[in-house]
């Protein structure tokens, strides 16, 4: 064996196989994020299944109340008549659906800001090649995480089914993924997938364009030096300029 070699051996993981950490530790991440925040989803898709449900029953005339009122209300009723782990019913597509997106979106990222575009000559990366490559790296996540982010929306979707009394159509997220595939095939399991890559382009070019820009910002001139603490607050900026622009996107 060659030196080169066996100095390749002894390097870390994440330097011989850089995209693949990249993937890996971006999965991770969104897997503890996803698992963290999704009881709060559960509760607010609770909230507008019931929204849904009182006025079709007000509708009809029938004109009962929801059974909860809030977002802590609705959690501790789900607690309380279907058990706490019952906060967490329906996180398996969430999670696949957050590592393929949040794995593809920084890898495809990470790509085009080292290889395709480059640096410019004084080491800095351009705004205009942070707003591409966030937009295009929103466009590959999204493209690839669609199969798991429409079986998460049916999925989803069973609550309000149970609600008004009718027959579940899946078994499960597995049996999901197969029953889309049987109906409508490959394109079954991308169906929306357009508008959904327009979202996704919007809301990374406001996260990671603006992630990348205020972190190099803060390392060139603040006392702060490239650490978490510096990636945490680009990290929160990024978050609240792309959640502008979902908000946009969504009107």
């Amino acid at each position: 064996m060659s030196a080169p070699e066996d100095e390749e051996r002894l390097l870390p993981l994440t330097q011989r196989w850089p995209r693949a950490s990249k993937f890996l530790l971006s999965g991770c991440a969104a897997t503890v994020a996803e698992l963290a925040t999704f009881p709060l989803d559960l509760t607010k898709t609770r909230l507008q299944i019931q929204g849904e449900a009182a006025l079709a029953r007000l509708g009809g005339g029938a004109g009962e109340a929801a059974p909860y009122r809030g977002m802590v209300r609705t959690a501790l009723g789900i607690i309380q008549e279907e058990g706490f782990l019952k906060l967490w019913q329906g996180v398996t597509p969430a999670i696949y659906r957050h590592i393929v997106y949040s794995g593809g979106r920084m890898v495809t990222y990470e790509h085009l800001r080292e290889v395709v575009f480059g640096k410019g000559e004084d080491k800095h990366y351009p705004l205009w090649k942070s707003v591409i490559g966030g937009m295009m790296a929103g466009v590959v996540g999204q493209f690839l995480a669609n199969p798991t982010d429409l079986v998460k929306v049916q999925m989803q979707m069973e609550g309000k089914r149970k609600l008004e009394g009718k027959p579940l159509r899946f078994r499960g997220v597995h049996h999901a993924f197969a029953k889309i595939f049987a109906e409508g095939g490959i394109r079954g399991l991308w169906a929306g997938w357009v508008p959904n890559i327009q979202r996704a382009a919007l809301v990374n070019m406001g996260d990671l364009t603006t992630y990348d820009t205020v972190k190099h910002y803060l390392v060139l001139n603040t006392p702060l030096e490239d650490n978490i603490m510096t990636h945490g607050l680009s990290r929160l900026l990024g978050h609240w300029c792309s959640g502008l622009l979902m908000k946009k996107s969504e009107r």
